[in-house]
């Protein structure tokens, strides 16, 4: 089962790091992500630019509403993701408690993937994770 890994932390701490703290962290989640991928089970990682470089599309709105920034006023923003392998929540909590171990603070959602389509995958040929 494909789950995916949301990464939450208060924007303003992440971007006050500086180089080297943010080096450091990820420095720590380096080896984390290089075993995942050699066992088979890391899919695509992402670390999202800062909130004020979103956009938002209000599409419940007839035209619908493009706003610069994000949508909702939280105290925790979606910073990035993980797409990891597991055959159980089990699996996918260990890997992001050893994650949090390394990248302390914030919080991580996890959720199971319904669909995965890869670029150049077929539209509804099932798909897995390789690294």
């Amino acid at each position: 089962m494909l789950y995916a890994i949301l990464c939450y932390h208060q924007e303003d701490i992440v971007c006050s790091w500086s180089k080297e703290e943010d080096d450091a962290v990820m420095a720590r989640l380096a080896p984390i992500q290089e075993r995942l991928a050699r066992q088979g089970k890391l899919g695509p990682v992402a670390r999202l630019m800062p909130t004020t470089a979103a956009t938002t599309l209000r599409k419940d709105r007839d035209p619908p509403l493009v706003i610069d920034g994000p949508f909702a006023e939280t105290k925790e923003q979606l910073l990035g993701f993980y797409l990891v392998d597991c055959a159980s929540l089990d699996e996918a909590l260990a890997i992001a408690k050893e994650l949090g171990e390394a990248n302390p603070g914030g919080s991580y959602e996890l959720r199971p993937v319904a669909f995965f389509n890869p670029a150049g995958a077929s539209a509804g040929s099932p798909s897995k994770v390789s690294a």
